[in-house]
């Protein structure tokens, strides 16, 4: 908070033209009001929405949304979903659409996958922090439910003090395999695109850094049956709603391999044509231009 603080009074001294990505403090957003310095904010997600914050993180968090919307002089969605939100605010006119962009992934070495333990092309990765709203229980009891003739690597940080972390563990088949929070682009790439496919349990949020990566890596993706994923993924996706519903889509999946194909190549259709970072870049030339100075 402290940051974002001293970051607005140094682009208020300068007065150039803002972008600013996330609502988290927009308070401050009147200071640059009050100096006439356009400010175009990217409202992110729902944040005081998700189920991880407290009472007062929430009540902060809802009241910077409000903040946002009023102080901003417009407001970019990154989901079309996002946007109807939004829309409940603020006129329809001060809310341009543009999505999340990745990097294309078309080749990766496979010596980077096999230290721990994985076969390319022969397991799942879920890339998610270990919280109930990101579905990491229900894909790891639906996986380990029999065996699969494959593993299921799954990235983040997983404390034992935590309950839920402990429950998640626990369900988990010896085909699981927690490798703990990797941050290193290549490894993370590499992992993404020698998957036999992605999974993605996310409930709630705009578009996803880490689902459009997946696509851009060319993922067959199984995804969370939500409205904000439905978008992002599209018709070539498909999508499970708790445990009973992973494990049968997996099933189904598993016994036919033409389908993750098919599934893959629609991956690579939807990225190219939504979130390639030409494009994003493009859109935020455009409507920053509008902003600036005559």
């Amino acid at each position: 908070m402290r940051f974002d603080w001293h970051t607005t009074l140094h682009a208020a001294r300068h007065k150039d033209l803002c972008l600013t990505l996330g609502y988290n403090t927009a308070v401050f957003s009147a200071w640059l009001r009050v100096h006439s310095i356009p400010n175009v904010i990217n409202m992110d997600g729902i944040e005081w929405s998700r189920a991880k914050w407290g009472k007062a993180a929430k009540t902060w968090f809802w009241l910077n949304d409000w903040a946002g919307c009023w102080l901003g002089n417009h407001l970019v969605a990154d989901h079309p979903e996002i946007k109807e939100h939004l829309k409940s605010r603020v006129r329809a006119s001060k809310i341009t659409t543009i999505a999340y962009g990745a990097d294309k992934v078309a080749s990766a070495p496979m010596e980077v996958v096999t230290p721990y333990g994985l076969e390319p092309g022969r397991f799942l990765t879920v890339i998610a922090r270990p919280e109930p709203e990101n579905s990491l229980l229900e894909i790891v009891s639906g996986f380990s439910r029999e065996r699969r003739g494959l593993h299921l690597a799954v990235l983040g940080r997983y404390d034992p003090t935590n309950a839920y972390h402990r429950a998640v563990q626990q369900a988990a088949s010896d085909e699981v395999k927690f490798l703990g929070a990797i941050y290193e682009k290549p490894i993370v790439q590499a992992l993404r695109f020698h998957s036999w496919a992605y999974v993605h349990g996310h409930q709630v949020g705009g578009t996803n850094p880490s689902l459009v990566e997946a696509l851009g890596a060319g993922n067959a993706v199984i995804a969370h049956s939500n409205r904000f994923n439905r978008w992002v993924v599209g018709d070539g996706g498909v999508y499970f709603d708790g445990a009973d519903d992973f494990a049968r889509v997996l099933q189904e999946l598993v016994a036919d391999p033409e389908r993750v194909n098919q599934m893959r190549a629609a991956s690579v259709a939807r990225y190219e044509a939504e979130f390639t970072w030409d494009k994003i870049c493009k859109e935020y030339e455009a409507l920053l231009t509008r902003f600036l100075p005559a």
